[in-house]
C-alpha cells in the first residue's frame, strides 16, 4: 500500500544548525547571475546601436531581434530562465532571490560605466541597500522544509 501523501500542514521546518551551499549550488548561482547580466547587457547593447531607431514598423524589430548582439542577449537569457528554473528545484527559495540580486548590483555597474549612464546619487542607495540585504538574508539560518514520509512497515 503506498505512502500518503503529505498535506502542507504536515510540513515541518527544520532549522539547519550550519548551511553550505554544494558546488553544485555555487556554480549553477553564478552561472544564473552571470546569464542574467550578461544577457541584459548584450540585449541592450545591440538596441542601443541599431542602424535605425525603433519604431512603429514591425519590420524594424524583426531585424533588431537577429542581430548578433540581441540575438546573444536573448540566447542567454533563455538559458538564465532554464539555469535559474533548476537553482529553484533545489535550493530555498530564501536562497536564490538575495543570492541571485547581487545581478543588480553588476547591472547598474554595466549600466554606469559601459553605456555611460547617469546614476542618481538614489539608485547608488538602492543598490547599496541591495547589497545590505543580500549580506544580512546570507548571515541567517535558511529554512528547509522536510516532508515526514510513512514508511510502510
Amino acid at each position: 500500500m503506498p505512502a500518503a501523501p503529505v498535506s502542507a500542514a504536515e510540513e515541518k521546518p527544520v532549522r539547519t544548525s550550519s548551511f553550505r551551499p554544494n558546488l553544485k549550488t555555487h556554480f549553477l548561482t553564478t552561472f544564473v547571475v552571470l546569464t542574467n547580466v550578461l544577457g541584459n547587457f548584450f540585449l541592450s547593447w545591440g538596441l542601443k546601436h541599431q542602424s535605425v531607431e525603433l519604431g512603429i514598423s514591425p519590420l524594424h524589430y524583426i531585424r533588431a531581434i537577429f542581430s548578433p548582439a540581441v540575438l546573444l542577449g536573448t540566447t542567454l537569457l533563455v538559458f538564465w530562465l532554464l539555469s535559474r528554473m533548476a537553482l529553484l528545484g533545489w535550493a530555498d527559495l530564501s536562497y536564490v532571490l538575495p543570492v541571485t540580486s547581487i545581478g543588480y548590483v553588476f547591472t547598474v555597474l554595466i549600466g554606469r560605466y559601459f553605456f555611460g549612464e547617469q546614476v542618481s546619487w538614489q539608485r547608488w542607495l538602492g543598490t547599496l541597500l541591495i547589497v545590505v540585504g543580500m549580506i544580512l538574508v546570507g548571515l541567517t539560518l535558511p529554512n528547509t522544509t522536510v516532508r515526514r514520509q510513512e514508511q510502510i512497515g
